[in-house]
């Protein structure tokens, strides 16, 4: 009888983790919509927008960061995360990218240094989501460093965070992030990209002009490479209002591009909440399986190191469920999670192992003493 138990138990821990490891099991509907009544989209919980081929900057100069961006959008919920653009090459997935981190805005970038290497920097606006209204955000790059404007004013200048030659080029993803998925939710109203880094007076003119009449005005000379008013109002194509050719696709099923197959640990590897929230998440989700398989292969008496088959067999489980994730939009395929997962199957070796375990099958009249014994001494 206790084998036929442990037999079920073990089947609907396996089932469970199966199931929350690879849930959703298929590509879900791309959540993006048109606004009604004005110009814009609204990205949901599983959302993207791509660009439908790669930005250049003809216009700029030679071996120098120089180009701009703006985007005009509305947070869905404060605080919150998310990525909300990201310029990428194949790979190369942390060219450029803006994210709400809470209620700041981070930049990432491949910074380049004096080697001709490049390192992933972050820089910090505060406070920019504070509240759940528009923002008007626009970055500048130059000689001088980079700044960022929110609805026309200063937020932050950084001399040192010097982005590489023409940032703001490659294939382009609004609402998401290349490689692996990282959705932002929220309402798009407008982007621009220039190939030269605005002046103050300039951005202010295009905040004003485009916040109150829908469309910016913008000057020959500003070098504007694309703008997307988002006016269609129905369809799956943003058309560009400038020279570049290049629109943006709402593809019919969510899809994050070149997405990673088992990330290395020390890639993933951050000193952010979420991280360790999720590390601690997986550790606590395998300890059942390490648990009930354990005790299961004890009975069996069919193995002779029980405990190491049963971390093994964690590990086994963690591994088939990151291949498979590399192929599921909505999930992460990265080696941490194996690392983690296999620490709670250990950890749920050790329960197993423990007097308490022996003396609750004492109590429930299995005699299994010696058993046991024997995974303790595995």
């Amino acid at each position: 009888m206790y084998t036929k138990i442990l037999d079920l138990i073990c089947i609907a821990v396996l089932c469970t983790i199966l199931s929350l490891g690879l849930w959703p099991f298929h590509a879900p509907n791309n959540d993006v919509t048109w606004l009604a009544g004005r110009n814009g989209l609204d990205l949901g919980k599983y959302g993207t927008v791509i660009a439908s081929g790669a930005f250049q900057m003809a216009g700029s100069q030679p071996d120098q960061p120089s180009g701009s961006v703006e985007i005009w959008l509305q947070p869905g919920r404060v605080p919150d995360g998310g990525t909300l653009l990201s310029f990428f090459t194949p790979g190369n997935p942390v060219r450029f990218s803006l994210h709400q981190s809470e209620t700041d805005l981070r930049l990432r970038a491949a910074i380049p240094n004096d080697q001709n290497r490049t390192r992933t920097a972050n820089l910090y606006a505060d406070d920019v989501f504070r509240q759940k209204e528009p923002r008007f955000i626009t970055i500048t790059a130059g000689t001088s460093g980079t700044a960022v404007y929110i609805d026309g004013v200063l937020a932050r200048r950084a001399p040192q965070f010097r982005l590489p030659t023409n940032p703001f080029t490659g294939r382009m993803v609004l609402g998401d992030s290349p490689g692996q998925p990282d959705s932002w939710t929220g309402q798009l109203l407008g982007f621009a990209i220039y190939d030269r880094e605005l002046t103050p007076p300039q951005l202010s003119k295009h905040y004003q002009t485009w916040t109150q009449a829908g469309r910016p005005e913008i000057r020959n000379d500003e070098g504007n490479v694309a703008l997307y008013l988002f006016d269609e109002h129905a369809g799956r194509v943003v058309r560009d209002h400038a020279n570049s050719r290049v629109d943006l696709s709402i593809p019919k099923r969510y899809v994050v591009l070149d997405q990673i197959f088992l990330e290395p640990f020390w890639k993933e590897f951050s000193m952010t909440r979420s991280y360790w929230g999720a590390a601690l998440k997986n550790i606590v989700g395998f300890i059942p399986l390490g648990f009930c398989f354990c005790a299961r292969l004890v009975v069996a008496r069919r193995v002779k190191r029980a405990a190491l088959t049963a971390v093994l067999l964690g590990a086994l489980v963690s591994l088939t469920i990151e291949v498979l994730q590399a192929y599921l939009p909505t999930r992460d395929s990265g080696m941490t999670d194996i690392i983690t997962n296999t620490l709670g199957t250990w950890v749920g070796v050790l329960c197993f192992r423990s007097e308490v375990t022996q003396n609750f099958f004492a109590m429930v009249g299995y005699s299994n003493n010696a058993r046991i014994g024997d995974a303790r001494r595995d």
